[in-house]
């Protein structure tokens, strides 16, 4: 387990950071941007864990998620592989991990009326905050593909793992509006309520 006595250790006052291993890297670089998203996405998370109150199920399992990411952070601030002599593996995301994902994303989707048009997030306050953790991890994925397409050592269970993540969230938050019966219905072209030279 980790132990911290220290909230501020003043080294990375130069505007570097230190992942797991490798040297230290700028706080802009792609990678700290990677799992700092991540990071984003699992305070996201936690803030719609505020909404979960009688659904106990939908709460545990977020908060399975939220342990899950803190591994995919983990994952992304280790690049490189393993030295042969290493006392213990590093902390990585693995298959069990996403395939828990889908096994929510199967259940719960078993029970939702097929989609007849793009939602609008919206509806009950947890589904409006798990559209907005859904939009993060969407960002914390496609920054963490762009680092793969530069550094090939990135994880791609990580990748998976927060495209499977971001599927589930969408689910949730239709379960959360009723199982969809109080989802907001995107209406393209819908001018009927704004007035002319408005």
């Amino acid at each position: 387990m980790v132990k911290l006595n220290r909230i501020y250790t003043k080294t990375g006052d130069d505007g570097t950071t230190g992942l797991v291993r490798g040297p230290r890297r700028a706080k802009f670089d792609l990678r700290v941007e990677a799992y700092g998203t991540v990071d984003e996405a699992n305070a996201t998370i936690g803030l719609a864990r505020v909404h979960t109150g009688s659904m106990p199920k939908i709460d545990m399992i977020l908060g399975r998620i939220q342990n899950d990411l803190f591994d995919v952070g983990s994952d992304l601030a280790t690049p490189g592989a393993d030295a042969p002599d290493a006392e213990y593996p590093s902390l990585r995301i693995r298959p069990v991990q996403t395939e828990f994902l889908e096994k929510q994303i199967d259940h719960f989707n078993a029970d939702l009326e097929p989609l007849k048009s793009f939602i609008l997030p919206g509806g009950t306050p947890l589904s409006a905050s798990l559209h907005l953790a859904r939009t993060v991890t969407r960002r914390a994925e496609r920054i963490t593909a762009e680092l793969a397409s530069l550094e090939s050592d990135t994880s791609a269970e990580a990748i998976r793992y927060l495209n499977r993540l971001s599927d589930l969230l969408f689910v949730l938050s239709r379960v959360a509006n009723n199982n969809g019966a109080k989802d907001v219905l995107w209406v393209p072209g819908n001018y009927g309520d704004v007035k002319k030279g408005g």
